[in-house]
């Protein structure tokens, strides 16, 4: 019986609540003061984000700072060469 039926993979319900944001996407906004509620009003996450991650595509032109919204390793460095910060 476990042989005949296919194999079904598993998608986490969590993955809706998750997004991602590039840096070249965070250039097209006016502020530089970016938390998740500007995101969302922005356009650039869907309103059922809890959780945004900072990816790094693109470049930074601005000193952001952003509070209570991750970014990677690449990322964080690239914004902190801008004069930015992460809170």
């Amino acid at each position: 019986m476990q042989r005949r039926l296919p194999k079904r993979g598993f998608k986490s319900a969590l993955l809706k609540f998750n997004a991602e944001v590039t840096l070249g996407a965070l250039n097209l906004l006016d502020s530089t003061e970016i938390d998740l509620s500007m995101l969302k009003q922005a356009g650039l996450v869907g309103e059922l984000a809890k959780v945004v991650k900072i990816i790094k595509t693109g470049e930074v032109t601005k000193a952001f700072n952003l509070s209570g919204i991750g970014a990677t390793a690449a990322a964080k460095l690239a914004i902190e060469a801008a004069g930015g910060s992460l809170a």
